[in-house]
């Protein structure tokens, strides 16, 4: 269940610095920067992105979702260290979701780290399936990625 004391919105501008600390301690190797946030800004309507602030306003989560027409794929989802666990992740994608149906795309593509199990674990919970695996995607480490599928005619019914 989401805690009531986290809402969601579209990501702005004043968003950037909080999402790039964020990126920092999540993804040290290979964290966005704000150039390349500015970039997925200046991008909209095609891209989207949402935040998710807690009730003392700080940044707790953030995701966003390419909409390229019949497949959309997710561009990034995270959720703070201390915020996990709270089903952030889930409504995180939910909205991701619902922007792609709402956008009339066929499709949900993503990809994932094979050794974050409990990312993988929330997209199989919610009906993506596996269609391949990358070796030795993510560098450095050379750890292997998932890309799944979720067919959005499934999330319609």
């Amino acid at each position: 269940m989401t805690a009531p004391d986290v809402g969601l919105r579209d990501l702005r501008w004043t968003d950037i610095d909080d999402v790039v600390a964020l990126e920092a301690e999540l993804f040290p190797d290979d964290a966005w920067t704000a150039a390349s946030l500015w970039a997925e800004l200046a991008a909209r309507p095609r891209r989207s992105y949402v935040v998710q602030v807690d009730a003392a306003g700080e940044l707790v989560g953030y995701a966003g979702v390419d909409l390229g027409g019949e497949v959309a794929d997710v561009m990034t989802m995270a959720v703070s260290p201390r915020a996990q666990g709270r089903g952030l992740g889930r409504q995180l994608l939910s909205e991701l979701v619902g922007r792609a149906v709402a956008d009339h795309a066929a499709y949900l593509m993503l990809e994932v780290r094979a050794d974050n199990e409990p990312a993988r674990k929330l997209y199989e919970s919610e009906g993506f399936e596996t269609l391949t695996v990358r070796r030795r995607y993510y560098q450095p480490g050379d750890v292997d990625a998932h890309v799944m599928r979720l067919r959005l005619s499934e999330v319609m019914r």
